[in-house]
């Protein structure tokens, strides 16, 4: 029997696997203790906890034929990983961009945090023969 169909990857789950918590669709048979040996086996790893969900599946509706049907549920298990362990599936690379003018000078970037932690991120000229356009500001984040 196939314990663990695939990892669940969302920004919710990616948050919570920074603090050591990964999230796995498993088989509806599978308990917490298969689970656990399946992903200690897989990714070498000590497993702490484990907490499963049922996910009921939901009604939904055609547009044209206005048909209901339902679409199957299925069943996820919540992984707390030991201290300093980590599962390579989730993590995320981390790239350093670097952005230059049309006449190839690069370009200073400054990030900031404002009071809502949403990050800032303002392009600054450095180049004496940079253009206007690069003068402006990039908003990232909610």
């Amino acid at each position: 029997m196939i314990v663990i169909k695939r990892p669940i990857i969302t920004e919710k789950s990616m948050k919570l696997a920074q603090g050591g918590l990964y999230v796995f669709e498993v088989d509806k048979d599978a308990t917490k203790p298969l689970v656990a040996k399946a992903v200690a086996e897989k990714f070498n790893v000590k497993v702490l906890k484990v907490k499963i969900i049922n996910v009921k599946g939901k009604s939904k509706q055609q547009r044209k034929v206005r048909k209901i049907y339902k679409t199957g549920g299925f069943k996820k298990a919540l992984v707390q990983v030991g201290k300093g362990q980590t599962i390579a599936i989730f993590e995320t690379p981390k790239e350093e961009v670097t952005v230059t003018t049309a006449e190839g000078e690069p370009i200073k970037l400054k990030e900031k945090k404002d009071f809502l932690g949403r990050t800032k991120v303002k392009v600054e000229k450095t180049g004496v023969g940079a253009s206007p356009t690069t003068q402006r500001k990039v908003i990232t984040g909610k």
